[in-house]
């Protein structure tokens, strides 16, 4: 027993005599084997010396990166220009996504308005509604009852008189779409938003301006119909066509030939066009400003 403690006594001597036994590092002048410089060490020394020398490193090099612009250097980190771009792009985004979402839902509500899924009170009070709903997140700066009143008033005036407007009419004039008998006026109170021009079938109908087709198809109520989308917020619809010759997304010029006169539809009362013009969602009568003979 005490031979096998006396061996575990001189292998831990032996071993902790490895780790404290000194060392000289010396370093000689290869001509004159003068010494220029030595060092004492020993294993102890070397291990804490490599340890303490790693752990500055990583301190160093974790000090730089984050507190100096070295860490934008790093692959796959973005810079703070960076950042602030894609956070200005994003909210960009989620503004540009609103308005779209905005617009995509009036032009739907036109588009019913025009094909006789919506009629013309319920497109109103929709957008009043809207309206309403917009201005109720913002309490601090709403204004009164009144107020309300009179900018829809003024609104619904300046939607139906743009086309009165001296500079408006001399950069935009509309051009005849077909000439022909007006057998139908344009009598809102009884939802007839357009005038009828009797014609005989087959007779070209053009389209009363430049812009784009927005809608080219047929219809059970008015058979074949084509929309088209102008400036100054703009639309005109042509009804009750006997043939189309214009695709959605075309472009069109003013008197460029868009279908011709049919019979067309569950509402036709004979061979005519039942022709519509609309200002940002609001009729006009086409009358005003197109002579028809």
């Amino acid at each position: 027993m005490a031979k096998r403690k006396k061996k575990k006594g001189n292998e831990f001597s032996r071993k902790k005599s490895r780790w404290t036994s000194h060392y000289r590092m010396v370093v000689l002048n290869d001509d004159t084997f003068e010494e220029r410089f030595s060092l004492k060490l020993n294993r102890l020394n070397v291990f804490f010396i490599t340890a303490i020398s790693a752990l500055l490193l990583i301190v160093l090099t974790t000090l730089l990166i984050a507190f100096t612009p070295l860490r934008e250097y790093i692959p796959g980190y973005s810079n703070a220009k960076t950042k602030s771009t894609a956070v200005q792009l994003t909210k960009e985004t989620d503004s540009l996504r609103q308005v779209l979402a905005t617009k995509d839902e009036q032009y739907n509500r036109i588009k019913k308005i025009l094909l006789g899924d919506l009629t013309f009170e319920e497109y109103e009070s929709t957008t009043a509604e809207d309206s309403t709903t917009t201005i109720q997140a913002v309490p601090d700066l709403s204004p009164s009852e009144q107020e309300n009143e009179l900018r829809n008033e003024v609104a619904k005036v300046d939607r139906y008189n743009i086309l009165n407007d001296a500079s408006v009419r001399t950069e935009f004039v509309l051009f005849t779409p077909v000439s022909g008998s007006l057998t139908g006026s344009f009598n809102p109170e009884e939802d007839h938003y357009a005038v009828d021009i009797a014609a005989s079938v087959g007779t070209p109908i053009k389209a009363a301006a430049d812009g784009t087709v927005i809608f080219s198809g047929w219809t059970v109520e008015t058979g074949y119909t084509v929309i088209i989308e102008h400036a100054f917020g703009l639309i005109t619809v042509y009804k009750h066509a006997g043939e189309l010759l214009k695709q959605q997304n075309d472009r069109v010029e003013s008197g460029e030939v868009i279908a011709s006169i049919g019979n067309t539809g569950e509402l036709t009362t004979g061979p005519h066009l039942h022709f519509e013009i609309w200002s940002d969602g609001y009729p006009l009568d086409p009358s005003n400003f197109i002579s028809f003979k």
